[in-house]
């Protein structure tokens, strides 16, 4: 009697968890991933302004590569910090101020007039945006356990190819229709538009988003129980990581985890900030065109990224799974550097290349986020982010200097493909006991 009391109550079991992860997927991530939408198109619609903002404003490949770049190091200096300061004052508040506070600076480039200047505010938009991301997939952990986290970071990580798809033929177009209007630039007009929604976004998230599952009135008694349930189980098994921030700074695999991650945001912010530079190069002309051709290989990536993603939480399998689209990412960036003029060759690879280091980014986070929990994961994700974006300094600039010493992009985007496979063998060194949950 026992036994079919058991057995009869598996399905109503089945039935609560659907029906409790159906609602936080529909509460949160659709909003989460708009949110990450604006804030991709504000950190590197840079890229695009730079079809004319280099030429107005007289700057060098290597000048914009080092604008582009410096965002980084306010990223950097500020992400600890931040993802910290959330964990005490939670994320409804903290991500509010966030996409406010980087709204009004985004709308600022309209001003640039200098290399400095752009520098100065480049850096502030680094300082303002830091926390936003590593602030969101430690939030995504208070609500799913380790094994549904790759697929859900990567269906939320999908905004960055979706801010691809249409940012960039947005960028084209209001670049080409408003270009002097009102005795302003394109680009000008550029920067002032798309940072509108992120002010307006910003002010949403206060009333929207919940701290955690107990603040959740949309939520009924035994869908909170449930899903709190989940989440203490799995941070038992997070017990295996650091309990402290001290900790953190002292645990070899933080550092590991970082190597790791430095290598796929080498190829991911390469990519974003000069696709539309590498497509010019092979021959097309209009902002639009570039702006849509643009769009196609961040549809391949979205496709490849929530594959990827699904195939990992079936399996519950992580090593073979970043392995896999790194070296994706390293075929793509070599062939494509090899046929610079050819249009349709160059574009195959560099969907290639999309494909793989943007689906690299959402599973990277199935590694560390497996051994960490509670104040050792709000710091230990900001220290591998903010460590490993730092790539998105180093990236863009490499790939400026590295044009204008030889007048091509195809000795950069061998040392792309290089990162790559360093990349895809630290996780190959990775012990799957770790990872695999």
């Amino acid at each position: 009697m026992t036994s079919s009391t058991l057995v009869g109550a598996l399905p109503a079991e089945d039935s609560l968890e659907r029906r409790a992860y159906g609602k936080v997927f529909w509460r949160l991530v659709p909003f989460l991933m708009l949110c990450y939408v604006i804030a991709y198109l504000d950190r590197v619609n840079v890229g695009f302004a730079k079809l004319q903002m280099a030429q107005q404003l007289g700057f060098s490949e290597t000048v914009f590569g080092l604008g582009a770049g410096i965002f980084f190091l306010g990223y950097f200096l500020f992400e600890v910090p931040s993802n910290l300061l959330m964990s005490k004052v939670g994320a409804r508040i903290w991500i509010a101020r966030i996409m406010i506070t980087w709204g009004l600076l985004s709308a600022c480039f309209m001003f640039v007039k200098t290399p400095t200047t752009f520098y100065v505010l480049r850096f502030l938009l680094g300082l303002a945006e830091a926390g936003f991301y590593p602030g969101v997939i430690l939030y995504l952990t208070y609500w799913y356990p380790a094994h549904r986290r790759a697929k859900i970071i990567a269906v939320f990580m999908s905004a960055i190819p979706v801010a691809g798809i249409f940012g960039n033929p947005l960028s084209g177009w209001i670049m080409d229709a408003f270009n002097g209007a009102s005795s302003l630039q394109g680009w000008q007009w550029m920067f002032l538009i798309e940072a509108v929604p992120a002010v307006l976004i910003g002010v949403v998230v206060l009333f929207y988003l919940d701290n955690g599952i107990a603040r959740a009135k949309w939520l009924d008694a035994d869908e909170k129980k449930l899903l709190a349930r989940e989440i203490e189980l799995d941070q038992q098994h997070g017990s295996k990581g650091p309990h402290s921030v001290a900790g953190v700074f002292r645990d070899r695999r933080i550092w590991w985890m970082s190597l790791i991650y430095f290598a796929f945001v080498m190829g991911q912010y390469a990519l974003t900030f000069w696709l539309p530079t590498l497509i010019k190069a092979t021959g097309v002309r209009g902002n639009l065109n570039i702006g849509l051709l643009s769009a196609i290989p961040f549809i391949c990536a979205i496709i490849a990224m929530n594959l990827f993603g699904r195939s990992a939480d079936q399996r519950r399998e992580r090593r073979w799974h970043l392995i896999v689209p790194a070296l994706m990412g390293a075929v793509g960036f070599t062939v494509a550097a090899s046929y610079t003029q050819n249009t349709a060759v160059s574009l195959t690879f560099l969907s290639l290349a999309a494909a793989g280091v943007l689906t690299c980014a959402p599973l990277f986070w199935s590694l560390p986020t497996a051994f960490l929990s509670g104040t050792a994961a709000a710091a230990g994700i900001a220290v591998i982010n903010s460590v490993g974006n730092l790539a998105g300094f180093v990236s863009p600039y490499l790939i400026g200097y590295l044009k204008d010493a030889t007048g091509s992009t195809q000795v950069g985007m061998y040392v792309l493909a290089g990162a790559l496979v360093v990349g895809a063998l630290a996780v190959w060194w990775t012990p799957k006991e770790l990872v695999n949950r």
